[in-house]
C-alpha cells in the first residue's frame, strides 16, 4: 500500500504492520494527518488537532524495543469530552474556552498505555446534548449531518482522518453517527468502560465506547479501555473477557429476536429495505429469527429526555449561574428546562426506565434470546441544519425524537448495542443494523456482528468525499 493510503488501514492491520516494523508509527501518523488536512475543509470533524503531540507519540513508539501494546502506533481520535493532559476539553461549548485538562481521562490513559497515538479531539454536539454535531458533516455527503453527539468521531473514522475514535452515548450518540457515516459503533454495557475524566451529560445513562471501521477493530479497542475503575461510581466489577476470542465463530444456533412492534414503525423505505435484507443475511448464516413483542419501549424517548434534562441541569448548575451567556441557545434552554421539572417527573422517568429494563429482560428470558436486531435509526442523514422532521405527513417533531427512537431504550436498560453498516437508501446514504445483547455479553454481540461482516461487503466501502482526493 502506498504510504499516502495508509489511512485506509483498519486497527488490526495498522497495529500488525507497526508491530512487524513494515510501517513506522510516524509514517502511519503522517498519512492520517495528511488525510485529516485533506478532509477537514469539507467535514469539520475536529475541534483540536494534536499534530505535534501525535508525531512525538509516534516517534516514541518507533523507538521502543521489544513487545508493544495492542494499539502501538495506531492514530485514534477522542470526542472532545475526554480529558487529555494539557489539552483543552471544549465539549463543543464557548463556556469551556478556558478549560485545559490537568490529567488524562481513564480511557485516555488506557489508550496511551496500549501505545495509541492520540491524533486530536473531535467535534461534539454542545455538551453531547443533541444529535447533529454542528459544524461537523457526514462523510458520505458533506451537505448532511453526521449525527451526534459523537458526530466528529463518526465522520473522522469514515473519512480516514482517524483509524478509530472514541465517543459517548446517552441516547444514541455512538450508534447514530456510526450508522449515518457507514461504520461500526459499539455502546458497551453500562459500567463496562469508565467515564472518569469524561464530561457527563446524564450520569445514569452515559456510556463510553469505540467507533471503528470494523467489528474486529471495535473489539480490539474495547479490550484496551474496558475494566473496573474505582474513580467512576458507575464502573462495574464484571471480569473482562477476551473480546476477540471466538469472534469468527459465526451465527449458527443463535436466537435473534425481531420486534414486531415499535422498532419498524415510521421508518424510511430505504432503511426498511436494507434492514430486512440484513435480517435475511443473519438467517442465511445460521441464526434463528424469532418475532417478539417488546412492551413499554414507546416510553423510552420521554424517559431518557426527562432523565437527561434533570441530570444535565444538576451537572451544569454551578457553571450556568456564572456562564449561562456562554452556552449555545439550544443547550441553555434544555438545561433551564431541566431546572423547571418537578421531582415527581424525574421519579416517574426512573420508574419508566425500570419498567423498560424489566420488559427487555423478560423478552430475552421468555424467548431464550441471545440478541435482538433492529434498525439503528429510522432515517438516514438529513440535510445539515434541519431541526424538524415529519414522517409520511405526520406532525413534525424534533429530529432528536426520530434519531434516538431505536437506540434510547438500550441506554435505559444498560445493555450493550452494536451498529454495523448494512446497506444504503436510494440516495446512497448508509443504513445501520443494530444488534443488542444481554448485559456484559459484548463478546457474543461482536461475534454476531463479525459474522454479518464476513457475509457482506458494506463495511469495506469508502465514503466518496466530493472534491477530496482518495
Amino acid at each position: 500500500m502506498p504510504s499516502q493510503e495508509l489511512y485506509l488501514l483498519t486497527v488490526r492491520e495498522a497495529a500488525r504492520l507497526v508491530a512487524e516494523r513494515d510501517v513506522s508509527a510516524l509514517e502511519l501518523t503522517e498519512a492520517v494527518l495528511a488525510r485529516l488536512e485533506e478532509t477537514e475543509p469539507a467535514l469539520h470533524a475536529y475541534a483540536t488537532v494534536m499534530a505535534d503531540e501525535a508525531r512525538q507519540a509516534a516517534r516514541s513508539v518507533d523507538a521502543q524495543d521489544g513487545p508493544r501494546g495492542a494499539l502501538a502506533g495506531v492514530p485514534i481520535a477522542l470526542k472532545d469530552l475526554y480529558d487529555v493532559t494539557g489539552v483543552r476539553t471544549g465539549a463543543g461549548s464557548p463556556s469551556r474556552d478556558d478549560h485545559v485538562a490537568a490529567a488524562d481521562s481513564f480511557v485516555t490513559g488506557r489508550l496511551r498505555e496500549a501505545g495509541a497515538v492520540i491524533i486530536g479531539k473531535t467535534v461534539t454536539h454542545e455538551f453531547a446534548f443533541g444529535v447533529t454535531s454542528p459544524p461537523a458533516r457526514c462523510a458520505w455527503d458533506p451537505a448532511r449531518t453526521p449525527g451526534g453527539s459523537s458526530g466528529g468521531s463518526g465522520a473522522a473514522v469514515a473519512a480516514g482522518s482517524a483509524i478509530a475514535a472514541l465517543g459517548t452515548d446517552t441516547g444514541a450518540s455512538i450508534r447514530l453517527p456510526a450508522a449515518l457515516n457507514g461504520i461500526t459503533g459499539l455502546k458497551p454495557t453500562y459500567g463496562r468502560v469508565s467515564r472518569a475524566g469524561v464530561i457527563p451529560l446524564a450520569w445514569s445513562c452515559d456510556h463510553a465506547g469505540p467507533l471503528a471501521k470494523t467489528v474486529e477493530d471495535a473489539a480490539i479497542v474495547l479490550q484496551v479501555i474496558a475494566g473496573h475503575d474505582a474513580t467512576d461510581p458507575g464502573s462495574a466489577r464484571e471480569p473482562v473477557p477476551d473480546f476477540s476470542e471466538d469472534i469468527d465463530a459465526g451465527l449458527g444456533g443463535l436466537r435473534i429476536g425481531i420486534p414486531k412492534n415499535y422498532f419498524f414503525d415510521a421508518i424510511q423505505v430505504g432503511v426498511g429495505v436494507a434492514v430486512e435484507t440484513a435480517l435475511e443475511v443473519l438467517e442465511r448464516e445460521g441464526a434463528e429469527l424469532i418475532e417478539v413483542d417488546v412492551p413499554l419501549v414507546e416510553l423510552s424517548i420521554p424517559a431518557v429526555m426527562i432523565i437527561s434534562l434533570v441530570e444535565g441541569a444538576a451537572v451544569h448548575r454551578r457553571r450556568m449561574r456564572t456562564k449561562a451567556d456562554r452556552y449555545g441557545e439550544e443547550v441553555r434552554v434544555l438545561l433551564e428546562t431541566g431546572h423547571l421539572l418537578a421531582g415527581v417527573d424525574y421519579l416517574d422517568a426512573l420508574r419508566a426506565r425500570s419498567a423498560i429494563r424489566h420488559s427487555l429482560r423478560s423478552v430475552f428470558e421468555q424467548n431464550s434470546l441471545d440478541l435482538l436486531a433492529t434498525p439503528t435509526s429510522p432515517l438516514t442523514a438529513l440535510p445539515a441544519g434541519q431541526e424538524l422532521y415529519s414522517h409520511a405527513g405526520e406532525p413534525e417533531q424534533p429530529v432528536l425524537n426520530h434519531y434516538a427512537r431505536f437506540t434510547a431504550p438500550f441506554n435505559l436498560s444498560g445493555q450493550p448495542a452494536l451498529t454495523i453498516p448494512c446497506g444504503f437508501d436510494s440516495e446512497r446514504l448508509p443504513v445501520g443494523l443494530q444488534l443488542i445483547g444481554r448485559p456484559f455479553a459484548e463478546r457474543l454481540l461482536l461475534q454476531a456482528g463479525r459474522a454479518f461482516e464476513a457475509a457482506t461487503e458494506w463495511h469495506t466501502l469508502q465514503a466518496p468525499l466530493a472534491g477530496v482526493p482518495g
